[in-house]
C-alpha cells in the first residue's frame, strides 16, 4: 500500500494559526488535490540569514518565542511544527519525495532573496509532480493589484496609495482559524524529537546576556497585545501618532510592529478590529491613525515590491544619489549610544537592549546619523537597525531611512531633529534618559539634556564628569546641520538632471524608476526645497 499523501504548509512569515488561508488550503487538501492528505506544518532554518542578514539575540529569541507557540497551537488541533535545518532548496527534494507530499502552500512574499527562493522550490515542486498553492496574507491588500490599477507603476506618495486603494476597496476579510483535524489528517510523528523547536542554547544565545524580555514572541502573545490596546476604545478612536511620547517610560503606542514583522498577527484582522472599534465614533484619520499606520506598511511593501535595489542608494531608481561621509568611529558611537547627546545615546541604548524604540525617536536618531549631523548614509543605519529591532521588515526598514535621510519620499531635508529640543518636548525632566543613560542619573533636568553646559563641580558631585564617566559630544550639532542642509542642497541639484530625465517613466515602468505618485509633472527635488530652506535658514 503506498504511503499516505502529505500536504506540507511552510511556514516562512505568518506564523499564525489565524487569517492563514495557505494554511487553510493545505487542510483542505481533499478540494485541492482529490485526497485527505496528513498536514505537516514545515518552518526551515535557513543558513542563509545567518551568514547574510544581521539579526541581533533579541530577535533570535522572538522567533525561538514564536515557534514554541505555533508548535503549541499546531499540537492542540492534532499535528505539530516540524522545524527543519537547511537550504530550502536542498531540503525539499528529500522531503517531497520522503512525505509522499502532493500539496505545497506557503505565504507569498514580496523581498528579492523570498522570490528566487520560492520561484527554485516552485520548479522543484513541479519536477515532482506537486501542487503549489501561495497566498496573499502578510499584507491588506496583494501589491501587485495595486500597482495594476496604477497604470503598472508604483505610487510614490501615501496621497497617491491611499486613492487607488480607496478605488480598489475593502481589503479582504481574515479567516478563521481552524479547529481540530480529522483522524486521517494527523501525523503519527508527533513525538519525533528530531523536528522539535531549537532551545535559545541552540540557537547559539547566550542566555544570560540577554535582557527581560520585554516583548514575548508568538502568536498567542500578539493577539493578547492586540485585544489589550483596542479594548480603550476611546484611545483607539483618538489615536494619532505625531501626539505619541518617543520618549515615555512604557511605549505610548500598540508596539504591535513586531508580531505583524512576522506574521504572528494579521494585518487584516488588525485592520478589521480597528474599523470595527471606530465605527462607532468619532476618530482619526489617515496618515496619523491607525489605520493610516498600516497604510504606511503597506505602501511602502507597495513601492518595494516593484523597485530595484530598494535596500541601497546605487541603482535604486527612487533614491537621491548623495555623497555620503565614511567615518566608522562616529558610526559606532551612534551604534552604541555614545555620540555625547543623551537623548540619541538613551534611543540607541534602549533599541540594542529591548529590541524597540518608538517611531518618533526612529526619526530622531535616524536624522542624526544622516542629513541632520554625521553625515553618514542611511543604508549603515539601516543595517545596525536590520540587526537590532524586533520589527526590522525588509521594505519598512529601507522605506523609513530614505525618508528620514531625505533620499526619497521625504524632500524637506532643512527640517533637521534637534538632539536637544526634540526630547524635551515630551518629557523635560529627562526620566527616559535617566533610564537608559544611567551614568547621568544625578544630574539635574537643566543639564540632563545638555551634561557639557554643568559646571565641573555638579559634574563631579553628579558622579559623571564629561569626557571620563560620558563621553563629550562628537559633533557640534549648532555648527554642523546648517552646512549639512547646504551639502543636501547640492546633491538635489547634482541629481536634478536625472531626475526630470527619468519623470516621464516612474518607478514600476519598462523604462524609468522615478516619480511622484506615478506623475509625470514632479518639480525635481531642488526646486521644492528651495523656498523652504531660506526660511528655515532665517528661523534657525
Amino acid at each position: 500500500m503506498a504511503a499516505r499523501g502529505t500536504a506540507i504548509h511552510w511556514i516562512r512569515k505568518g506564523m499564525r494559526l489565524h487569517d492563514n488561508p495557505a494554511l487553510i488550503a493545505a487542510i483542505e487538501s481533499q478540494k485541492n488535490v482529490g485526497e485527505i492528505c496528513i498536514l505537516r506544518p514545515v518552518y526551515i532554518l535557513d543558513p542563509y540569514f545567518r551568514k547574510y542578514m544581521r539579526v541581533s539575540p533579541n530577535r533570535w529569541r522572538f522567533l525561538q518565542q514564536a515557534l514554541e507557540d505555533l508548535d503549541k497551537s499546531f499540537r492542540a488541533i492534532g499535528t505539530r511544527l516540524y522545524v527543519l535545518h537547511g537550504k530550502p532548496e536542498e531540503i525539499f527534494p528529500e522531503l517531497l519525495k520522503e512525505w509522499n507530499v502532493k500539496l505545497l502552500t506557503f505565504e507569498s512574499d514580496i523581498e528579492p532573496y523570498a522570490c528566487k527562493r520560492d520561484s527554485s522550490v516552485m520548479s522543484i515542486a513541479k519536477k515532482f509532480g506537486v501542487k503549489v498553492l501561495q497566498s496573499v496574507s502578510h499584507t491588506l491588500y496583494n501589491p501587485e493589484i495595486i500597482i495594476k490599477k496604477n497604470l503598472g507603476k508604483a505610487p510614490l506618495t501615501y496621497q497617491k496609495f491611499t486613492t487607488v486603494v480607496d478605488s480598489i476597496g475593502l481589503p479582504p476579510k481574515p479567516v478563521d482559524a481552524p479547529n481540530a483535524l480529522p483522524k486521517e489528517a494527523q501525523p503519527e510523528d508527533l513525538a519525533a524529537a528530531k523536528y522539535n523547536v531549537p532551545t535559545l542554547a541552540e540557537f547559539g544565545l547566550d542566555v544570560k546576556s540577554l535582557h527581560p524580555t520585554k516583548f514575548p514572541g508568538g502568536e498567542t502573545e500578539g493577539l493578547a497585545r492586540l485585544a489589550e490596546k483596542l479594548s480603550d476604545k476611546a484611545w483607539v478612536c483618538k489615536f494619532e501618532k505625531p501626539n505619541t511620547s518617543p520618549n515615555s517610560l512604557e511605549p505610548s503606542t500598540t508596539v504591535l510592529s513586531p508580531y505583524l514583522k512576522f506574521g504572528c498577527v494579521s494585518a487584516r484582522l488588525f485592520y478589521y478590529k480597528v474599523k470595527d472599534v471606530i465605527s462607532k465614533a468619532p476618530h482619526s484619520k489617515p496618515p496619523t491613525s491607525l489605520i493610516g499606520q498600516l497604510f504606511w506598511r503597506e505602501f511602502y511593501y507597495t513601492v518595494a515590491s516593484v523597485t530595484p535595489n530598494f535596500h541601497k542608494m546605487e541603482g535604486n531608481p527612487v533614491c537621491c544619489q548623495v555623497p555620503w561621509d565614511s567615518n566608522s568611529e562616529h558610526l559606532d558611537a551612534w551604534a552604541f549610544g555614545r555620540t555625547g547627546y543623551p537623548f540619541i545615546d538613551a534611543i540607541m541604548r534602549q533599541l540594542r537592549q529591548e529590541g524597540w524604540i518608538h517611531h518618533l525617536a526612529r526619526h530622531a536618531v535616524a536624522c542624526f546619523l544622516t542629513r541632520g549631523d554625521l553625515w553618514i548614509s542611511w543604508e549603515e543605519g539601516q543595517g545596525v537597525f536590520e540587526e537590532l529591532l524586533l520589527d526590522a521588515d525588509w521594505a519598512l526598514n529601507a522605506g523609513n531611512w530614505m525618508w528620514l535621510s531625505a533620499s526619497a519620499f521625504f524632500h524637506q531635508f532643512f527640517r533637521v531633529y534637534s538632539p536637544v529640543a526634540f526630547g524635551k518636548k515630551t518629557d523635560k525632566f529627562g526620566d527616559y534618559i535617566k533610564k537608559y543613560v544611567p551614568e547621568l542619573g544625578k544630574y539635574p533636568s537643566e543639564y540632563i539634556y545638555e551634561p557639557w553646559n554643568a559646571p565641573k563641580s555638579l559634574q563631579e558631585r553628579a558622579g559623571c564628569v564629561i569626557g571620563v564617566d560620558y563621553p563629550k559630544r562628537i559633533v557640534i550639532h549648532e555648527n554642523v546641520y546648517k552646512n549639512n542642509i547646504q551639502r543636501m542642497s547640492l546633491a538635489y541639484k547634482n541629481n536634478k538632471q536625472n531626475t526630470e530625465t527619468t519623470n516621464s517613466n516612474p518607478a514600476g515602468s519598462s523604462k524609468s524608476k522615478t516619480g511622484k505618485g506615478g506623475s509625470t509633472k514632479r518639480k525635481p527635488e531642488a526646486e521644492v526645497a528651495a523656498s523652504g530652506i531660506k526660511k528655515f535658514l532665517k528661523k534657525n
